[in-house]
């Protein structure tokens, strides 16, 4: 099974994907949320720069964010100066939706996006908002046509797996792995354990409490009250966030996501949720599970190295999963 790692880009992300290659990293996913983080084509731009082997994608984009033409000049430009090694992950959205205060996509209309857009990297003409668009680009301009890069899409649902199962090269897993895809990432979001360090510990809420939260912020906008009544402190944690004035209540709840605990989320991050709902254990523990996931249909895990930390944080899954990279001296 593939090891690959996950960022929400930052400026020091081009870094630390250049890191990733070193310690033997399959590929660098980078999160589209512009409301949060830094934009996802400059990071994977720069770490091009910074590197020969890792595979860069994107991990998810959302289609509504972005015309689909400046989708398609994005990818060509990518696969232009880092050939061979563009992956795109296309999502109906989350919190790149959610902080902007709107819905996820429909799926049938990420469906007719990722039509449109393979059709683009071919060199087709194309009929988008009631004109005929086409990739004109001279040549030096971008990759040639037909650019041909694999697409994953980031699917949960029936519908959504329909659609990686007509369109994709493979899906783009949160919950675990789906049968039946000869690509199947599954992205997961923890800490490895030091020796003796408990699931309390202050390291480890730092670096992996941000995502037993996001748990909450999900099966809020998910689920409803009723979902989240089902977690330890929901009710008390659901008065908190709807004290918050429904205009901005969305930038609240996703406030810090999936880089640092906010201080709403934080008196209801323990160890045992960090246990209960993370990629978190000791280097066995996680190796075990590395192995449960390959089982179960999974080609490449995903792991977000989160904290202050992130190059520590690196280390520890590369170690965990046997990764053998040139660093370690």
């Amino acid at each position: 099974m593939d090891v690959s790692a996950a960022f929400p880009p930052g400026p020091k992300t081009p870094d630390h994907i250049a890191l990733a290659e070193q310690l033997g990293f399959r590929r660098a996913w980078v999160y589209d949320s512009p409301a949060l983080y830094s934009d996802v084509w400059v990071t994977l731009g720069r770490a091009a720069d910074r590197t020969s082997r890792i595979g860069l994608g994107t991990g998810v984009l959302i289609p509504s964010l972005r015309h689909v033409m400046v989708t398609a000049a994005a990818i060509a430009g990518l696969e232009a100066v880092a050939p061979g090694r563009t992956a795109v992950g296309i999502g109906s959205g989350f919190t790149g939706r959610m902080t902007l205060g709107k819905r996820p996509n429909k799926w049938a209309d990420v469906a007719d996006y990722i039509r449109a857009l393979r059709s683009l990297l071919r060199g087709d003409e194309v009929e988008w908002d009631d004109a005929v668009i086409q990739m004109i680009h001279p040549t030096g301009f971008a990759a040639d046509r037909p650019v041909d890069v694999p697409i994953l899409v980031a699917g949960e649902g029936p519908k959504g797996v329909g659609v990686a199962r007509e369109l994709g090269d493979g899906i783009f897993a949160v919950t675990g792995p789906k049968e039946g895809f000869d690509w199947c990432a599954v992205l997961q979001f923890g800490t490895v354990l030091e020796d003796g360090e408990s699931l309390d510990a202050p390291r480890v809420i730092e670096a992996a409490g941000h995502a037993a939260g996001a748990m909450y912020h999900g099966i809020l906008e998910w689920s409803g009250p009723e979902g989240v009544a089902s977690l330890p402190g929901g009710e008390e944690w659901r008065a908190i966030i709807e004290a918050v004035p429904a205009r901005t209540r969305h930038l609240a709840i996703h406030e810090g996501h999936m880089v640092e605990v906010n201080e709403r989320d934080r008196p209801f991050i323990t160890g045992e949720l960090i246990g209960a709902m993370t990629f978190t254990g000791t280097a066995k523990d996680l190796a075990d599970r590395m192995a449960a996931m390959e089982q179960g249909g999974a080609t490449e895990l995903v792991v977000q190295p989160g904290g202050r930390d992130v190059e520590h944080e690196l280390r520890k899954f590369a170690d965990m999963a046997g990764l053998t990279g040139d660093s370690r001296k």
